[in-house]
């Protein structure tokens, strides 16, 4: 759990999990399944290799689809985003 989440709860504030449009990207592209899929141990290295800066999925909206697409196909076993983010959605799903 990051401070900021350990601030949150702490606070009161912390977003429903068992939400699939609340879940954290951490919480979704953990370090297992990053390694896993990628040469990559943490998602946010991942997103540092494509020069992206994200910290939400509003963030990852923003970004024109064929760059994403095309970076998660080059640094990924997965052929595009939308791939990927239903992969780890159904990984975290069933634990």
């Amino acid at each position: 759990m990051s401070f900021e989440d350990l601030l949150k709860e702490l606070q009161g504030q912390k977003d429903v999990q068992e939400d699939p449009s609340h879940i954290s990207l951490e919480a979704l592209f953990h370090e297992s399944f990053m390694s896993k899929h990628s040469s990559f141990n943490s998602f946010d290295a991942f997103l540092e290799k494509g020069n992206f800066q994200v910290k939400t999925r509003e963030d990852i909206k923003d970004i024109p689809d064929e760059f994403f697409d095309r970076h998660v196909a080059r640094e990924t076993d997965f052929p595009n985003w939308q791939t990927m983010l239903d992969t780890a959605t159904k990984e975290y799903s069933g634990k």
